[in-house]
């Protein structure tokens, strides 16, 4: 008999509001730019981590919801063998574009390296893992949209061959100040069952 697994928190981030199992936490103006919005959120829940603000972002987001999520578990993230595996559908384009508006004109040719080590859509998971520090599995995927029924596979995957104790896993996307994230942990306990059919419904939440 296959082994059930659970969610055991959720959080979604999307038109300027935070919410935790299906609950508002934070909200802020929808005219207010992501910006904005991220400073607003990084004080609301107390992150206090100085690099934040050096970060792209997609990282931003996708810490945040974190970040929001491990506030709520009564654990040490470092101890709990966490792997991590998120997903988007633009990768990380929107660095992209800034990296090549600063090598466009040979005349202004000003890269920036803060701005190039974002390039990759999964250095989002590198500062995750660096905030907590986790040295456990982690992959990006980038398809046209949040595929539950992959990612539950997958995560399940990590569980079952003991790669992972819990899996972080979800969609963070991020592009011209559009975005949107929903992340959810995967355990052993908890109310909801770890199915697609159900990450599909917490999705449109």
């Amino acid at each position: 008999m296959k082994k059930p697994y659970f969610i055991s928190d959720y959080v979604s981030i999307w038109k300027n509001t935070l919410s935790l199992n299906g609950e508002t936490l934070f909200n802020c103006s929808q005219e207010t730019s992501f910006k904005d919005f991220s400073k607003s959120l990084y004080k609301h829940i107390d992150m206090n981590y100085p690099k934040f603000y050096k970060m792209d972002n997609l990282s931003k987001l996708a810490l945040l919801a974190t970040e929001a999520l491990f506030k709520n578990k009564n654990f040490n993230p470092e101890e709990e063998n966490i792997a991590l595996t998120l997903s988007n559908k633009s990768g990380s384009l929107d660095t992209d574009l800034k990296h090549q508006d600063s090598i466009a004109d040979e005349t202004n040719f000003f890269p920036s390296p803060a701005v190039f080590v974002y390039t990759l859509a999964n250095i989002c998971l590198g500062e995750i893992s660096i905030k907590y520090k986790l040295q456990t599995e982690n992959a990006f995927f980038v398809s046209e949209s949040f595929q539950p029924d992959f990612i539950t596979v997958y995560a399940e995957q990590l569980l079952q061959t003991g790669k992972a104790k819990k899996v972080l896993c979800g969609w963070v996307e991020y592009t011209d100040d559009n975005y949107e994230a929903f992340i959810y942990l995967v355990d052993e306990e908890g109310t909801l069952e770890h199915r697609s059919e159900t990450l599909k419904k917490l999705y449109l939440e």
